[in-house]
């Protein structure tokens, strides 16, 4: 087996700047609540990976992150085993990415209530 490249989130935000695609392989509900703040993003599940790996390009530098790093190494890999080339794996996922200061949207944070905050504060 190959060994399997990883990048640091800092490295990783640099990729993706140069076109790199950033998969991310959580649950629906953990990006809901916090998710990786970037222009070039594809949400494929780890337990959905088997059936969907096709909709990821083959000749792109692709970035595969998940919450801690776990899941993401064991994509990476399976990808790696399916003629991916250019795939690697970032370190610490999403948790290294928001303590390195990263951008980040907490989705789940700026819709909830917001609407009651416009009405209270007489914007509706």
């Amino acid at each position: 087996m190959n060994k399997t490249h990883e990048v640091s989130p800092a490295k990783a935000l640099a990729l993706i700047n140069n076109g790199a695609l950033l998969v991310d392989v959580r649950e629906p509900k953990e990006v809901a609540s916090k998710s990786f703040d970037v222009s070039t993003i594809a949400q494929i599940p780890l337990r959905e990976l088997k059936n969907r790996f096709q909709e990821i390009p083959v000749d792109r530098k692709v970035i595969i992150a998940c919450h801690s790093g776990n899941r993401s190494l064991m994509a990476t890999r399976f990808l790696m085993n399916h003629g991916y080339t250019q795939v690697v794996n970032m370190q610490q996922g999403i948790v290294r990415w928001e303590k390195e200061g990263l951008p980040v949207k907490n989705e789940l944070k700026q819709k909830s209530g917001s609407r009651l905050m416009q009405f209270l504060l007489g914007k509706s």
